[in-house]
């Protein structure tokens, strides 16, 4: 199954009383993007740092006529967390504007993903940095609210875990001081890894196809 079609499924499967829509959209694109990885050695469960019974549990609160699709892609595979993702996922879930479970869900797949070199809302399956920021804003609004210059959101979670942990992470006194600015701050545009996907696995295509044409 294809990113595409995956989100796709998950996008008609969605109970329209589990959540928002644009949360249904988040998910969506989180569990494309998993599955995505899924096909090169990994799992779901290891793309989405949640496994077994608990996966099992958001697949059928959000998504529940998809999960016979799902189980393929391996639902059950032991979760490492190591003490990085942890400070982010503590990191989150103290900055949550709502109790919901929802937002306590996505401290973790946040953290999660933040674990892939890409900038975060690629390696969420988003659309655009955009997508990522109001999401910040409707699940952790007091976190958002203190990136009022608008630094790189992987770049600001660990500023604001060196902070809170009076760690230095940072070597210049200041951010107008340091020499890697725009490196926290610089452009965050880039090309959607799903996009990214579905154009790799059309190129794949038509080359066997060629190659059965011309063989």
């Amino acid at each position: 199954m294809t990113p595409d079609v995956t989100a796709l499924l998950l996008g008609r499967t969605l109970d329209p009383s589990a959540c928002d829509p644009s949360d249904g959209h988040v998910l969506a694109c989180l569990f494309a993007i998993g599955v995505a990885e899924s096909t090169s050695g990994s799992s779901l469960a290891e793309a989405l740092g949640i496994s077994g019974k608990v996966l099992r549990g958001v697949i059928n609160q959000y998504f529940p006529g998809a999960m016979d699709s799902l189980e393929a892609f391996g639902l059950d595979s032991t979760i490492l967390v190591e003490e990085e993702e942890q400070s982010l996922r503590r990191l989150l879930q103290r900055s949550r504007a709502t109790s919901a479970p929802l937002s306590s869900l996505l401290a973790i797949l946040v953290a999660r993903r933040a674990m892939q070199p890409n900038h975060l809302w690629q390696d969420l399956g988003l659309t655009n940095r955009s997508e990522l920021s109001a999401l910040m804003k409707r699940h952790f609004a007091p976190l958002a609210l203190r990136n009022m210059h608008d630094m790189k959101w992987k770049k600001f979670f660990y500023r604001m875990i060196c902070r809170d942990s009076s760690a230095r992470r940072c070597v210049a006194p200041c951010c107008s001081e340091c020499s890697d600015f725009n490196g926290c701050f610089g452009d965050e545009s880039g090309e959607s890894l799903l996009a990214r996907v579905r154009l790799q696995m059309m190129s794949s295509t038509e080359t066997q196809i060629h190659a059965v044409r011309t063989g």
